[in-house]
């Protein structure tokens, strides 16, 4: 069985933010190493987030090596504009997920005390999970939930279950909240999140965290429960997937309180 991939250290968007603020001192360039120097990045962090920066055309490589803003952040202008951008970005990523992986992928947030679902790209051969109790309510037995969940502190959970009960959905589902607070504090950070039937019967789904700075995200993937041999190996790429959707929550989130000359 494939073993996932942890989680990239370069997540955090106070490292994207430092970067772009050191290029952006520099309009005609700046070598990695004066990147470094004045952002404080520890080399092999800083090493593959300059190339997901490259890759995602938040940043440029000129032929003398140094770095220069990318056509990504020009389109990044007004709030209205950023939301826009970002928001296709997204949605133009999880498309290629799913093609990737055959199955449908979604990014969900916990917003306002609530699970929603932002984003989704499913297809004819990769059908989403039909919602028939809504996701705000079946945290507790679904991937998307249990995830999101793993991420807010003990009393964040308990407030949240206190407002939605673990009531049974499937025979699968946890409907103790002890045995499930318990299996949320031994979830390992880097391991993705399996739903196995829990939520809806047919149907096998895998979460893993988006981190943006505070933002509580997670991308999530499904298959139906004929293809579940291949839940593990898809929920271990998904995982590998994740840095560079994390990377432009990232940018959502960061830019808003950006230097002036972002804009």
């Amino acid at each position: 069985m494939p073993t996932p991939e942890p989680v990239a250290p370069f997540h955090s968007v106070h490292y994207v933010l430092r970067v772009l603020e050191t290029v952006f001192r520099y309009g005609n360039g700046v070598t990695d190493t004066q990147i470094a120097r004045e952002s404080g990045l520890p080399p092999a962090h800083l090493t593959g987030l300059l190339a997901l920066l490259r890759r995602e055309g938040y940043l440029e490589r000129l032929a003398d090596g140094a770095y220069v803003a990318g056509d990504s952040l020009a389109l990044l202008g007004s709030d209205e504009a950023r939301g826009r951008s970002l928001e296709a970005k997204l949605q133009r990523a999880l498309v290629q997920l799913r093609d990737s992986l055959g199955a449908a992928v979604y990014i969900s947030r916990y917003i306002d005390g609530e699970i929603r679902v932002t984003q989704v790209a499913a297809g004819p051969g990769t059908p989403a999970v039909t919602e028939w109790v809504a996701f705000s309510a079946a945290a507790h037995a679904s991937a998307v939930g249990k995830c999101l969940l793993t991420q807010l502190d003990r009393d964040g959970r308990r407030d949240h279950l206190s407002r939605h009960k673990v009531a049974r959905l499937t025979s699968r589902t946890i409907t103790s909240e002890r045995v499930l607070l318990s299996r949320l504090d031994s979830q390992p950070p880097t391991v993705p999140v399996l739903d196995l039937q829990e939520y809806a019967v047919g149907t096998v789904c895998a979460a893993v965290p988006l981190t943006a700075g505070s933002t509580v995200g997670a991308l999530a993937l499904s298959l139906p429960v004929e293809r579940a041999h291949r839940l593990r190996a898809a929920a271990a790429t998904l995982n590998r997937e994740a840095a560079p959707l994390a990377l432009t929550l990232t940018m959502e989130s960061g830019l808003r309180g950006s230097p002036a000359a972002w804009s």
